[in-house]
């Protein structure tokens, strides 16, 4: 069985939802001090609809730089998150073919289901 998260330690969401799921057996990946790699990001991408759905529309540099106005193509989702870890939306929590993305409470409580 395969177990991964990737996470942020200085985001306070990623530390309480961390503490409420049981990571035991997981590998944590820590995307500040070891970024994303490519492979990472394609294995992520291959369990889900679309980069974007793993893009964080809610970075203070998507908002700065006016990203939203701009018309970002797959690639430039995907480019930008291996550029820059805080685009990655997370955590992200992969259990064997199974991705859970973001922090919603709805997301969290579907990982804890699919868990026990």
């Amino acid at each position: 069985m395969s177990k991964q998260v990737f996470y942020l330690k200085t985001c306070d969401t990623c530390r309480r939802i961390l503490k409420e799921v049981d990571t035991t057996g997981f590998e944590l990946f820590e995307i500040k001090s070891t970024p994303i790699t490519e492979a990472q990001l394609e294995n992520m991408r291959s369990l889900t609809d679309s980069y974007e759905s793993l893009f964080n529309k809610r970075a203070k540099k998507y908002t700065a730089e006016k990203m939203k106005e701009q018309n970002l193509t797959e690639e430039d989702f995907k480019n930008l998150i291996l550029e820059e870890y805080t685009f990655l939306k997370r955590p992200v929590f992969i259990v064997d073919d199974k991705i859970f993305i973001g922090n919603s409470k709805k997301n969290i409580e579907a990982l804890k289901d699919y868990l026990k």
